[in-house]
């Protein structure tokens, strides 16, 4: 790009540039119109006057630099100036070399070839780079690919275990999804709750199938054996170096801590419960009143809804109650596209 309001500057100039050998050069009298071109063209390399009407030299050099695409592109100031002032203040503008007027044709060749010689490197830098960033993203994607995986079987593992439940971990999934999202929580944070919500009840595969899949009431003493499931999980996903399934282990661990703090393992209370745990706590619960299990019906989903009111602020958040509360139909569609079981009237699910 040349930009000179002289149109025989342009000409020599031009005509010089297509000596060194460079092709398809644009020359531009306006440097305003110079400006807005580079919408549209990508230099390589970007020739100047000092002293023009409208925008000198120094005002172009600045549009140029703010321009992210253009932080890099050599700029090559022509001036007849030769004040040390005007080449301090063009410097700091982002300039990259001076060509003084008048012009010596052999020094200009010189310069131009130096400086289309830099811009090629820096361009091939850059395409290094990106391919590189490129090469870099597709080995995370395939990691964390690799992990979601890992969690998905785990869970699946985990829920042979448990086939009363038949869909529960997709839908409960799904809806802590829809919980954090509502919450305003970002995205990468509500996908990695949708890959790692269905791994919560992990550690119930060290719960013995007597009390597992016993179809009744558990006496005092199972309830403390089938409570143990939760520290297991915890335990079993621990210091892991995936972020993933930390987070999975986190969710195991807290998943039935209580708002009001009459939960277990710990008896967490508040904001002390991690927000992935009072998340999938809510979630977990919903599908497990609206599904039928070995020891009961399954409820309809106003009668779960109205029992999740009732316990804001006790067994639940009011913040994840209130999130489900603004999605909530988008919740029951959830519901109902893969339901296992028909609503009705039940006691409180004991688990």
């Amino acid at each position: 790009m040349i930009v000179d309001d002289a149109e025989t500057n342009l000409l020599v100039i031009k005509s010089l540039v297509d000596a060194c050998g460079v092709s398809g050069s644009k020359t531009f009298r306006s440097p305003t119109d110079a400006v807005a071109s580079l919408d549209d063209i990508s230099p390589a390399l970007i020739l100047v006057d000092y002293m023009m009407p409208e925008l000198d030299g120094i005002g172009f050099l600045r549009a140029v630099r703010s321009r992210p695409r253009f932080v890099d592109t050599p700029v090559v100031m022509v001036t007849t100036s030769d004040q040390r002032s005007v080449r301090l203040e063009a410097l700091e503008a982002g300039a990259t070399d001076f060509i003084v007027k008048p012009i010596d044709p052999a020094e200009f060749k010189a310069r131009i070839r130096n400086l289309m010689q830099l811009a090629e490197a820096q361009k091939k830098l850059k395409d290094q780079a990106a391919w590189l960033a490129g090469e870099v993203q597709k080995a995370l994607d395939i990691a964390r690919g690799r992990e979601a995986e890992i969690v998905t079987r785990l869970a699946r593992a985990a829920e042979l275990r448990d086939p009363e439940t038949g869909q529960h971990l997709d839908r409960m999934s799904r809806y802590a999804e829809k919980i954090a999202r509502a919450m305003g929580l970002d995205d990468e944070f509500c996908e990695r709750m949708r890959i790692a919500a269905p791994m919560h009840d992990i550690g119930k595969i060290g719960i013995p199938d007597s009390i597992l899949l016993k179809p009744g009431p558990l006496t005092p003493s199972e309830r403390l054996e089938m409570q143990k499931h939760a520290q297991q999980g915890g335990e079993i996903l621990e210091r892991s170096t995936s972020e993933l399934i930390r987070l999975a282990g986190e969710i195991a661990i807290s998943h039935h801590e209580r708002f009001d703090g009459t939960g277990y393992p710990f008896g967490l209370s508040g904001e002390a419960i991690p927000l992935a745990g009072r998340i999938t706590s809510l979630a977990d619960v919903f599908d497990a009143l609206t599904s039928a299990r070995p020891y009961k019906k399954a409820w309809s989903p106003e009668e779960a809804r109205s029992y999740i009111l009732g316990e804001r602020g006790r067994h639940f958040d009011p913040a994840c109650v209130d999130a489900m509360m603004s999605v909530w139909s988008e919740i029951v569609a959830i519901q109902a596209s893969c339901a296992d079981g028909k609503a009705a009237p039940r006691a409180l699910p004991s688990r």
